[in-house]
């Protein structure tokens, strides 16, 4: 019996009709771990469940948030894409997915005002259960961290949970939500304060309530 060929990273999950010889530009400069992942077939890929969302949050180890390797390939592509079109994904987000005017402004003190955040769903999730609902709370101001350990204060932390407990505990039970706000070196958009919420099995009504019916940018995307 011969062994099989190792196929480039770039061209694992991708039908052998569509296989490129060279690297697509928006996956040459790419780290280590995303060229890790995406050379990984989908079929391997562990898809986690609530139980483990879970655990990874309390646990602080956000790192072990990934995407299904093809969606991961569709994401950079998505990005490079924005890049060209935008000048950054940040600049994306602000002008068209928030629709806010820089320098952003905050009417009042964190969550005292409506117009000060906006809930989206998350536009490229992570390789979770499906029933899990990831959305983003975008803020126009600072959610305060400790300069030296670079983790939210604990007054940041009451605040968030109260916000969290108003607008979400209310009509999710509270073993079915948890919130985290990512790392620095994890953001993929730094220039806008924002943090995560994740429910499992959400009312799809109250989901489409609280983000105004926003549609992921994931939903269409071809590259």
């Amino acid at each position: 019996m011969g062994s099989q060929i190792a196929l480039p990273y770039w061209q694992v999950n991708v039908p052998e009709s569509e296989r490129s010889r060279e690297c697509p530009g928006f996956l040459l400069d790419i780290s280590d771990k995303d060229r890790g992942i995406i050379s990984t077939p989908d079929s391997d890929y562990h898809v986690l469940s609530w139980d483990e969302v879970r655990r990874i949050a309390g646990a602080n180890r956000l790192d072990q948030f990934q995407r299904v390797p093809s969606e991961l390939r569709r994401y950079k592509a998505y990005t490079f894409n924005l890049a060209k079109t935008y000048g950054s994904v940040a600049n994306f987000v602000l002008n068209q997915r928030l629709q806010w005017s820089a320098p952003i402004q905050a009417r009042g003190r964190p969550f005292e005002f409506n117009e000060d955040f906006k809930i989206l769903i998350n536009d490229w999730p992570y390789g979770i259960d499906p029933r899990i609902v990831h959305l983003v709370v975008w803020t126009k101001f600072d959610l305060q961290e400790d300069p030296d350990t670079g983790d939210l204060t604990d007054h940041a932390r009451e605040e968030i949970d109260e916000f969290v407990t108003r607008m979400f505990r209310s009509h999710v039970p509270d073993d079915h939500i948890i919130w985290f706000k990512n790392w620095r070196n994890l953001k993929s958009v730094n220039a806008v304060e924002h943090f995560h919420v994740m429910m499992f099995n959400p009312d799809p009504e109250f989901v489409r309530t609280v983000t105004n019916g926003d549609i992921p940018q994931c939903q269409g995307f071809e590259n």
